[in-house]
């Protein structure tokens, strides 16, 4: 069997790269220095990089990618480490019909392409490279750093640094902003926050509903980052007083994703939050958000009733408006005419009507759903119930034979119908009007790839009441302290809902009448059969979805 060198040697004279005389002077000096017979020929001059990389990609059968001339999609390199890159001499370079396209040094070495397939979920398809042009392009686009940027500015004005955000696309800073952007998508974050500091600027992510602090930058490339924000985002660059929100929208690994930028004046400057929507996201099935299958059939008989009205409860970020995006979806179809009023309107539903609301131009929730009812909808969602205009009008709409769901901020379920009396809404109207409330939270799921099985203390699942139903030998998962590739040492990946469906029963419409506290009607809903958040959360600790820690911190013991 040929050697690599006799190998590589045939390849440069069958396609003529070098004649025989310089083979047979670089075989001379390979045998001196015993370096590899590519590296010999390179020191000697006699063949460039890119003619070596050529030459291999020809006989492998696969492309060849000058890296000097294609333009990388910033978004692609954030798919894996830069020390995966390094380890490998390897760069993602674009996205191409659902494959990672990653530029490789040595395309046939299988470990790295696997190892890229694991860590990042997609195909792979390698091409090749010039070795040095990957370690530079390496150098490029990973080393976006504080020092990178801060060469960039250096001894430039505020008003210089705006310039350059806002007008050449491939500065440091301009590469240092999209690259952040593509990582949080990357990573799976919903909200990007820049947070300026009296001597630097603090840039995290919030990841499965935790904030991750990502890296530390000079404050000398805050206005420049905000500036470059703003410009693609509408904004005015010259206000900086004053708080101002926009939007913009990009296509990543073929998927359209949406950001809502808000950005707020601070004492050491403007604070910035981009929150990122996904709009694949709400093409959810309500089996996909982590239901049990009881809470689902329950959940499910109060949306299908003609009229009522459904209420999802939580505090922000608890997943409520995915929920009633997930219902929607069922509930679209060609025979019914659906509309919503919503502040914002964050996703785009096809056949649905959809209102935002506009305070200064006098367009409230209250107003809009007053009118929205002269349209004959067979459904209505109302983005949240704020005030008592609002609250009689929804409750007055679901007496009326329309079929209304919205949200509410409150603990629990029960806890809603006491809410809508606080809020002026007649006691009897609220307990004939209710379907069902649902109330939710969101937990981080246990990376499935390195969690950790443990025994559990019984003196700690008794203080936590925890169900054990006589499994004494009952095991249990933890997230790994160290985490994988795959989680991105976190030891969590995604997240799960946890869900109490609280349907209105005549015994709780009558202690809704009587104007009962919350506590009376959960303690009567639990008799009745409810399962609470703090049991639904139990249940997938069993079932090795999510950790004890996990559930205890979302929800009140």
């Amino acid at each position: 069997m040929p050697s690599a060198t006799d190998r590589l040697s045939q390849l440069l004279i069958k396609n003529k790269v070098i004649d025989e005389g310089q083979l047979a002077a670089a075989l001379e000096r390979q045998k001196e220095s015993g370096a590899s017979l590519g590296k010999v020929l390179l020191e000697m001059g006699v063949v460039k990089e890119n003619q070596l990389a050529e030459v291999i990609a020809r006989e492998l059968g696969l492309e060849y990618v000058d890296l000097l001339e294609y333009k990388i999609n910033i978004q692609a390199t954030t798919s894996i480490e830069e020390s995966t890159a390094q380890r490998y001499t390897c760069i993602p370079i674009d996205f191409e019909e659902g494959r990672l396209v990653v530029a490789m040094a040595d395309p046939t070495n299988i470990y790295a392409l696997d190892d890229m397939r694991l860590s990042t979920g997609y195909e792979v398809k390698p091409v090749v490279s010039a070795r040095e042009d990957i370690i530079s392009a390496i150098r490029r686009y990973y080393h976006l750093d504080t020092d990178v940027v801060e060469e960039a500015l250096e001894g430039k004005e505020d008003d210089e640094v705006e310039s350059i955000s806002g007008v050449v696309d491939d500065t440091p800073l301009v590469r240092f902003t999209t690259t952040m952007i593509a990582e949080a998508i990357n990573r799976g974050a919903s909200d990007i926050h820049i947070d300026p500091r009296e001597n630097e600027v603090l840039i995290r992510y919030r990841i499965d509903g935790v904030c991750q602090e990502i890296k530390r930058a000079p404050k000398n490339i805050h206005q420049g980052i905000v500036s470059r924000i703003k410009i693609i985002s509408d904004l005015n660059i010259a206000e900086r007083r004053v708080p101002q929100d926009g939007h913009f929208g990009m296509v990543s690994a073929g998927k359209a994703i949406d950001f809502r930028v808000a950005i707020l004046p601070t004492v050491y400057g403007e604070k910035v939050v981009m929150r990122i929507l996904d709009k694949s996201s709400i093409l959810l099935k309500l089996e996909d958000l982590g239901f049990l299958p009881e809470s689902l059939e329950k959940y499910r008989d109060a949306f299908t009733l003609p009229h009522g009205a459904l209420l999802v409860t939580g505090p922000t970020g608890s997943g409520k408006s995915t929920s009633l995006y997930a219902t929607l979806n069922v509930l679209n179809t060609a025979e019914k005419n659906i509309t919503t009023v919503e502040d914002p309107v964050e996703y785009r539903l096809a056949g649905i009507n959809q209102v935002q609301v506009n305070p200064k131009a006098g367009l409230t929730f209250a107003n809009a759903l007053r009118n929205i009812l002269r349209t004959s909808p067979d459904i209505l969602m109302v983005g949240e119930i704020r005030d008592r205009e609002t609250a009689k009008t929804a409750i007055e709409a679901a007496l009326t034979g329309h079929l209304v769901l919205s949200t509410l901020h409150t603990n629990d379920a029960p806890s809603a119908l006491p809410r809508l009396i606080e809020m002026g809404v007649e006691s009897f109207l609220v307990s004939s009007a209710i379907n069902c409330v649902l109330a939710q939270r969101l937990v981080r799921k246990l990376c499935q790839n390195c969690k950790v099985p443990y025994e559990p203390d019984p003196e700690v699942l008794n203080n936590l009441d925890f169900p054990m139903n006589g499994d004494e030998d009952l095991i249990l998962y933890k997230a790994n302290e160290n985490g994988c590739a795959k989680c991105s040492g976190t030891g969590y990946k995604g997240r799960i809902g946890l869900y109490e469906v609280m349907p209105m029963s005549d015994e709780i419409q009558r202690l809704t009448v009587k104007e009962a506290a919350a506590t009376v009607i959960m303690k009567k809903a639990v008799e009745e059969g409810l399962l609470t958040m703090r049991d639904d959360g139990f249940i997938k600790t069993k079932m090795g979805l999510t950790s004890i820690e996990e559930v205890m911190r979302v929800v009140a013991v």
